[in-house]
């Protein structure tokens, strides 16, 4: 099992300096993966629901600073080698998929094909409103864009029609490593274990805050063992193998030691944890510390 980072571009580690120094000391104590989140914009008193955490509110949301994950990212890997570059998740149906495709495809070739663009539809409608893209549909819209943008990394002259997204013959260059960018599903509902199965190359299903405070972290081992088995049996009804599918589990939380063996049991990929230490200046012997710890586990 690996252990990742999730949440990792916010606030102080956002900076230049910051990235720059979770980058190294997360290779260096031996993490696999960092993992982004993003909000192109906060509207200021938001009434949608925030799915993963009690009382429906993202906290500290509204204040934070929170660069785009792609472009943190490309800084962070130039300052690394082997770390995996993840975004835990990008709202894929607020972007523009022939743009996104080119995007993504070149981080992965200047990477060296070290990118996991983890995708999910969103929850926060007002965001939605202002950056002038329809909240209704956007699952469907999701599907398509992952369509287009694999027709545009892995074929010569790309051709792909939707009800959202249309092209004839367009090349777009670079191509990722192999003509495919690794692309995981992000959610806790049906929907995006489904997707997962259907179209993912991995599931990216974070725990549950509501069903963690209300029921523990069985309750929480209980609603991923579903998600999961569900991701694996939609793969097997599209004909796709389902061990082929990385499971990578949003902790947050060190889990203890009976959640760890349980996630072992499910043969999850790896486990993404929040950062130990939001201070630049002090992240190696924190980042050692944590990654010692899940690895006793």
């Amino acid at each position: 099992m690996e252990f990742g980072l999730i949440g990792v571009n916010a606030g102080p580690l956002g900076t230049a300096a910051g990235a720059k120094a979770l980058g190294e000391a997360a290779e260096a104590a031996g993490f696999d993966s960092i993992w982004t989140f993003e909000h192109v914009v906060v509207p200021v008193a938001y009434q949608s629901r925030y799915p993963y955490a009690k009382g429906g509110k993202a906290p500290g949301l509204e204040e934070v600073d929170l660069p785009d994950p792609l472009t943190w990212l490309t800084w962070v890997g130039a300052h690394t080698t082997d770390l995996l570059l993840g975004t835990g998740i990008l709202i894929l149906p607020q972007r523009n998929p022939v743009v996104l495709a080119k995007t993504v495809a070149s981080l992965d070739h200047l990477s060296g094909g070290r990118v996991r663009l983890g995708v999910g539809v969103g929850w926060l409608e007002e965001e939605f409103d202002a950056i002038g893209v329809p909240f209704d549909r956007r699952g469907k819209r999701t599907d398509e864009y992952i369509e287009a943008m694999r027709a545009l990394w892995s074929q010569d002259d790309a051709t792909y029609h939707g009800d959202f997204v249309s092209f004839t013959n367009c090349r777009s260059r670079p191509a990722p490593p192999g003509g495919r960018t690794h692309v995981t599903i992000g959610g806790h509902s049906e929907a995006a274990a489904k997707r997962a199965g259907r179209l993912g190359d991995g599931f990216f299903p974070a725990v549950d805050a509501q069903v963690y405070a209300e029921g523990g972290s069985q309750a929480a081992l209980d609603r991923l063992e579903a998600m999961i088995t569900l991701a694996r049996r939609t793969a097997e009804e599209h004909d796709r193998d389902p061990a082929a599918l990385e499971v990578s589990v949003n902790w947050g939380r060190a889990p203890a030691p009976e959640a760890m063996d349980h996630m072992r049991e499910l043969d999850v990929t790896r486990i993404a944890v929040f950062p130990p230490s939001g201070d630049p200046a002090d992240l190696d012997g924190p980042f050692a510390e944590l990654a010692d710890n899940l690895r006793a586990r």
